[in-house]
């Protein structure tokens, strides 16, 4: 479930009014809610937890979907591990507080500058997804004295997801080596002196809203592992990645119960049974999706003879999705409707110099005015995590929500600060 709701004829983000919110920081704004991501995360890890009793099974929050601190933190409370594609990343994520036996970095293009951060921080595990990066990373973790453990991640060519853009498990993407190749590098991998070779790891796809794909991509899994088994190798480790979707055309009486997680798990355990080793998740969105709303105001109304733009305040900067994947998103009104209210269809739009700047089109809502506040649902996650200063617009500040009380956890960004970032040439100065 959210902790989204109307009360008192508006909208509440657990115990505080937004409308207070958008008085006191300003919109367009992130609002996140501390008690959606802790429920989800429990929910999840204790599902993945029951999987194998008495076998580890490790959760490493995707902070790509999100990586304010504030987020990251109220993880991290929770035991939760962290799944990181990026230098600046594992810097957050220890700076959150979560400790470097339990992060994990993952990411087709590691450079050797980020692998040498990586084994000097003493992370759990690399995810390995080139030859190239196999010797690399022995031959940096060698330099420091280190023997780094590491899994390949399998390209096993089933790909699944929302959109072809977040499709990641088909041969025809970037990431991870071929099945055709493990075996080879797994024997290779075993002799190199800054590597300890330690199993394997894979991710088809996110926004995945079945297991279909998810089992046959483990059955494949389930057989390598059998297979380097049987060639001597030791495999105590299979990453399952992560990419469990959420619903985006949620009603008002959403409740995110049982349903997925559960089917997710018992599949697990029917596909892995019998293996004995460590399983590792990686969910971002499903922890951390419904947690979160875009707050924004209407600037105008723009009538047209055949349609009706609605202008409102945030832009495709603050929220790429419709954009970049023609993503859904549930939008609110903050002000409770009247029940009956026939409604108007609006072109919802931003101020971004760009036609793809449209968050919906025909969207039926209450009739709305200039100064009126909206909410665009599920927004927790790849919100402000590719939130932008296109057309020098500032970016959007968050706010974490924890009972009745808020913080301000990253600040709306003035503007000496976003003109700061540029240096003028000495022969312009």
């Amino acid at each position: 479930m959210h902790h989204f709701a109307y009360r008192d004829g508006a909208l509440f983000a657990e115990d505080v009014d937004l409308r207070r919110i958008a008085d006191e920081v300003g919109t367009p704004v992130y609002v996140y809610s501390s008690a959606t991501i802790e429920r989800h995360y429990r929910v999840f890890a204790a599902a993945m937890a029951g999987i194998r009793p008495g076998q580890p099974a490790h959760v490493f929050y995707a902070m790509k979907a999100n990586s304010n601190l504030g987020v990251l933190r109220t993880l991290a409370s929770l035991g939760a591990g962290a799944d990181t594609v990026s230098e600046g990343e594992i810097r957050k994520a220890l700076a959150a507080g979560i400790p470097a036996e339990r992060i994990v970095f993952s990411g087709v293009g590691k450079s050797e500058a980020e692998l040498a951060f990586a084994v000097e921080a003493g992370i759990y595990q690399v995810n390995i997804e080139t030859e190239g990066e196999l010797d690399l990373l022995s031959k940096v973790a060698q330099a420091r004295g280190r023997h780094q453990a590491a899994v390949f991640r399998v390209n096993p060519d089933i790909g699944a997801g929302g959109h072809a853009k977040i499709t990641t498990g088909s041969s025809e993407n970037k990431f991870g080596v071929s099945f055709e190749e493990v075996h080879r590098l797994y024997a290779r991998a075993a002799n190199l002196p800054g590597v300890r070779i330690a199993g394997l790891a894979l991710h088809i796809g996110s926004q995945i809203r079945e297991v279909e794909a998810f089992e046959q991509a483990y059955a494949k899994m389930r057989a390598l592992v059998l297979a380097l088994r049987a060639e001597g190798h030791g495999v105590e480790r299979l990453d399952l990645g992560g990419g469990l979707g959420i619903p985006y055309d949620i009603p008002k009486d959403f409740d995110h119960g049982p349903g997925l997680i559960e089917a997710y798990a018992a599949m697990v355990a029917r596909v892995t049974e019998g293996l004995d080793l460590a399983l590792g998740f990686e969910p971002g969105r499903l922890i951390v999706g419904n947690a979160g709303i875009l707050l924004a105001r209407v600037l105008h109304l723009n009538p047209r003879p055949t349609k009706q733009f609605l202008v409102v305040d945030a832009g495709m900067n603050d929220l790429m999705r419709p954009a970049m994947y023609e993503a859904y998103h549930e939008i609110w009104p903050v002000a409770e409707p009247v029940p009956g209210d026939a409604g108007v269809a609006y072109d919802v739009v931003g101020p971004i110099c760009e036609t793809g700047d449209t968050f919906a089109t025909a969207r039926t809502l209450p009739a709305l005015a200039p100064g009126d506040l909206i909410a665009f649902m599920t927004a927790g996650a790849y919100g402000a995590s590719m939130s932008s200063t296109y057309n020098q617009r500032q970016l959007v500040p968050e706010v974490l929500v924890k009972g009745d009380r808020y913080a301000v956890t990253r600040p709306r960004q003035s503007y000496e600060e976003l003109i700061g970032t540029d240096r003028l040439p000495p022969w312009l100065a």
